[in-house]
């Protein structure tokens, strides 16, 4: 199970996080089958969704500290090292 089917699992399931996200259910599946790349605007709500269970850093690997800088540093957030690397 990757991260965003996690996320999208713990938040409800894609009906509840279509709901949410006021997106279609099929737009939430393509995201979670890694068919389309959830739009990063949506990923802390998504986060928020699933209780933190999923953190945004673990849903954009790569690039998560360019998006959200404010998270740089945060208690479990990876080094931006880590995050930069591969």
């Amino acid at each position: 199970m990757n991260q965003i089917e996690a996320a999208i699992e713990a938040a409800g399931g894609p009906s509840r996080v279509a709901k949410e996200l006021g997106v279609s259910v099929q737009a939430v599946c393509f995201w979670r089958d890694g068919k389309r790349e959830i739009p990063p605007e949506h990923l802390a709500i998504l986060e928020g969704l699933c209780g933190g269970a999923v953190r945004r850093w673990h849903m954009r690997p790569k690039d998560w500290h360019l998006i959200w800088p404010e998270l740089v540093g945060m208690q479990g957030a990876p080094a931006i090292e880590a995050a930069t690397s591969s």
